[in-house]
């Protein structure tokens, strides 16, 4: 008798960026995978969120077939222009 083994799953980890929503509470966004997003009314309420939001969007993607992204380095900056 042949036993299969199973694989641990693979742990994915994604930028987020948090930000203050004028009219109270915060948004998440994550930018390796687009149009996943979630809002909060607390930093820890919106972080649930988007570790919800991101499990449901790679679970989307395995059952559909599609490839899961992996995140590519990226960076964070900020400019000034003039107005």
């Amino acid at each position: 008798m042949k036993v299969m083994k199973s694989r641990a799953p693979k742990n994915f980890s994604y930028s987020v960026y948090y930000e203050q929503a004028p009219e109270g509470g915060y948004v998440a966004f994550v930018p390796a995978l687009p149009g996943c997003h979630t809002q909060g009314e607390t930093l820890e309420e919106t972080e649930r969120n988007v570790k919800e939001a991101i499990a449901l969007y790679l679970e989307s993607l395995a059952a559909s077939g599609e490839t899961i992204p992996e995140e590519r380095r990226s960076f964070q900056g900020r400019v000034t222009v003039p107005a």
